[in-house]
């Protein structure tokens, strides 16, 4: 064929054949342009069958003008020979991609996007391909991708040309109802988007038995492992994707094209461009170059105490202290750090501590091209610490135009701790409760004490001192009354040295919190955050006070706050994910929680919620796996035994599930806004109706008024809605919820 002219098409080279066809790249001599010519095979020209769907491949690929498909120029017959001219598409299959090793989780996202466009296209035009998979996915030069060969195509309202029960396709991507030779439709194609999107991500085809017969029988009646399995950092969400798009059962799949792209646009991993004029900074943990690695404390108190000050300016965003803590020893550069956490601005530092020797060294980088704003390096002592972390602010500062207030420079510039000893003694302290352990809070008060016993009254060392109260408190170490008197009088003198502690609020927040009192700790949260607006902490709180007290729109904006200053805090997604769970927003709850268990993939109590969240969407074959990989991993945990209780409850096992409720189990979870809710859940599940309403009240109690959830978007209350003792409940939480002030 080659050299020959058919009709005015100039044969130059073959490029390609399979199983329906021949294709040569060929020159148009009328229109002066390279297309490709498909023809059938020589063996197959006479056979009737085999041409009928050659030309209804024309016909259908000619009905579709999408950017994704690969278009139709003409059909014709020249020679005894059927052809379809089509554009001449420069660059590689899809095929040939995966060949080349990985593809970034990006890149195979944005390839399954325009994929899934141009099927939810041809779908929509009544047609379906039958054929899809990696060979017949063509990409540009310019990364477009393009489905190509609609020779296994059916019209559905044309008439079926194959014969009854013949198998069409390619095994490896086949779904079940195709390989059973059964009639198909557009969920077969979803099966087969889902089969090719696992083979880009992995590598690895989700079924790969090398022969036919054992394939089919693998698509039959196998479960293929997850691809985060093979590929760990694929995010959970893309797993249960694929899981959708490979169900065996075609009802249990996504429906259309349209459904599953929604998902695929709601949770696509997105690359941020870097903010061009936005003043925001991450100040990366400080390098001990030491000889000693004991001296790490000082460098991530360093770390702090920027971070701290920058805080101070309302004009500045600045990354908090636990996300930028997620950095501590990286090896990623400066342009990717900044991406993560969409920033401009980038501080790097090191430190060499040697006895009261100090060298610091700090450099300002601007991401968006990496070069150096300014570097510095100071050497002095420990009593010069508080000028050199004066000069850091200063020249940062200066070098992104800050205009501070008065107020902004006399906090950024505050010397609360003056003695370098007693400041060595407070960061170490600091170091020591961020581990969360009862040692390490043992030794944190012992060292704060300490100072306070060197110096006297001091602010920061009694917030230190209040703080550490409360991680007793919440880690559960020392849940009595007694702890938070303690942080109480501790707070008490933070505001007889400063009575606009923003700290001092926010701990005093805390506090009304476990007073029960979520009225009062709006107040004190929202005074901290008038005087500190960068800090995460009472931000996170103030919504989740918001979240349960039914103020959505607050809670939603303080999230969105968090996300920009904390976004690598699994607690950052745990709170977003909250606040759309009591909207009854639950699927956009999973996704949330989905990001949350990126970070931690083990947490029980990340899990948890996700698991309870599943069940609310009735994802309940989903909840079901997650309840029993809880109970097994967190075993003797108050997560377990609530997943275990609402587990029970939903399969109507009412005996198991009292037992898992009885004894010292109900005495954990009922000092919370939160754990009394699901406790009447599965109560209200198994017909125990007193119980349900008296663990609501519980609830209330604690400050969870968020009416809207409790009388419309609360699935499991349904059964116990009529109860006169739940309306009465009602008609208080109505009025607290009409009545909370924001």
């Amino acid at each position: 064929m080659i050299g020959k002219t058919i009709a005015h098409y100039k044969i130059l080279e073959k490029i390609g054949e399979g199983g329906m066809g021949v294709v040569y790249k060929a020159e148009d001599t009328k229109l002066k342009r390279t297309v490709a010519l498909k023809f059938l095979p020589p063996e197959l020209t006479r056979d009737p069958q085999a041409k009928a769907r050659f030309v209804q491949e024309a016909q259908a690929a000619a009905a579709l003008d999408h950017p994704n498909i690969c278009a139709v120029f003409e059909i014709g017959e020249a020679e005894g020979s059927t052809y379809i001219a089509m554009p001449y598409v420069k660059g590689r299959s899809l095929k040939e991609r995966i060949a080349l090793g990985p593809i970034p989780i990006e890149e195979a996202l944005a390839i399954a996007g325009q994929v899934a466009e141009g099927l939810k296209e041809a779908h929509e035009k009544g047609i379906i391909h039958r054929d899809i998979k990696p060979a017949n996915i063509m990409l540009t030069e310019k990364g477009q991708a393009k489905i190509m060969d609609f020779g296994l195509a059916k019209l559905e309202s044309g008439i079926e040309l194959t014969r009854t029960m013949a198998v069409m396709g390619t095994a490896a991507y086949m779904s079940p109802e195709q390989a059973r030779g059964e009639a198909v439709d557009q969920r077969t194609d979803i099966w087969s988007f889902g089969a090719t999107l696992y083979e880009v991500l992995t590598g690895q085809k989700p079924f790969g038995q090398k022969h036919d017969q054992a394939l089919i029988y693998s698509i039959l009646n196998d479960t293929t492992d997850t691809a985060s399995r093979i590929r760990p950092e694929i995010p959970n969400y893309l797993d249960r994707i694929i899981q959708k798009t490979l169900e065996k059962d075609k009802s249990r799949r996504y429906p259309n094209m349209a459904e599953l792209l929604k998902d695929l646009k709601s949770t696509q991993v997105i690359k941020q461009s870097l903010p061009k004029s936005d003043k925001s900074i991450i100040v990366l943990p400080f390098e001990n170059i030491s000889s000693d690695p004991e001296q790490d404390y000082f460098c991530d108190g360093m770390t702090e105490e920027i971070i701290t000050d920058l805080s101070h300016v309302h004009d500045l965003l600045v990354i908090s202290r636990s996300s930028a803590m997620t950095f501590k020893g990286t090896k990623k550069k400066i342009p990717e750090i900044a991406r993560e956490v969409n920033v401009r601005y980038v501080l790097e530092g090191s430190v060499r501590k040697a006895g009261n020797n100090l060298r610091i060294t700090a450099q300002l980088i601007d991401a968006l091209n990496d070069a150096h704003l300014w570097a510095e390096k100071y050497d002095g002592t420990l009593d010069d610490v508080f000028d050199i972390q004066e000069k850091v602010s200063r020249s940062i500062g200066k070098a992104l135009k800050l205009k501070l207030t008065p107020e902004e420079s006399a906090r950024i510039f505050a010397r609360p701790i003056a003695n370098p000893e007693i400041y060595d003694l407070h960061i170490m302290a600091r170091h020591e409760t961020w581990q969360a352990t009862e040692h390490g809070l043992d030794r944190a008060s012992r060292l704060v004490k300490k100072g306070l016993d060197l110096i006297g009254d001091n602010e920061i060392l009694y917030a230190d001192l209040g703080f550490i109260n409360l991680m007793y408190f919440d880690t559960g170490i020392r849940k009595d009354e007694s702890v938070l008197l303690e942080a109480e009088k501790c707070i008490q003198e933070v505001f007889s040295l400063d009575p606009e502690s923003a700290y001092g609020h926010y701990l005093r927040g805390m506090i009304e919190r476990k007073r029960r009192n979520p009225q009062q700790a709006v107040k004190e949260f929202k005074k901290s955050l008038a005087i500190d607006p960068n800090h995460p902490d009472p931000l996170m709180w103030l919504g989740w006070v918001y979240a349960h007290s039914g103020r959505i729109s607050e809670a939603r904006r303080l999230t969105a706050r968090i996300v920009k200053i904390d976004p690598l805090n699994l607690l950052t997604y745990f709170g977003s994910g909250a606040v759309e769970v009591f909207d009854g927003k639950f699927r956009d709850g999973i996704k949330e929680f989905d990001k949350a268990l990126q970070m931690d993939e083990r947490n029980p109590f990340i899990k948890f919620w996700l698991a309870r969240t599943l069940s609310y969407a009735q994802l309940l074959r989903e909840s079901h796996a997650q309840s029993v990989l809880i109970e097994k991993e967190a075993q003797g945990t108050v997560w377990a035994g609530l997943a275990s209780f609402h587990r029970h409850a939903l399969e109507g096992k009412k005996s198991e599930a009292l037992q898992t409720a009885a004894g010292d189990f109900r005495d954990l979870v009922k000092d919370d806004e939160s754990f009394p809710i699901w406790m009447a859940e599965s109560y209200a599940l198994i017909g125990e109706a007193g119980e349900a309403v008296e663990w609501l009240e519980n609830a209330v109690n604690w400050g969870f008024i968020n009416y809207p959830f409790l009388v419309e978007y609360d699935p499991f209350l349904a059964n116990i809605r009529s109860e006169p003792r739940f309306q009465k409940l009602m008609e208080r939480v109505k009025y607290e919820w009409e009545h909370f002030e924001v």
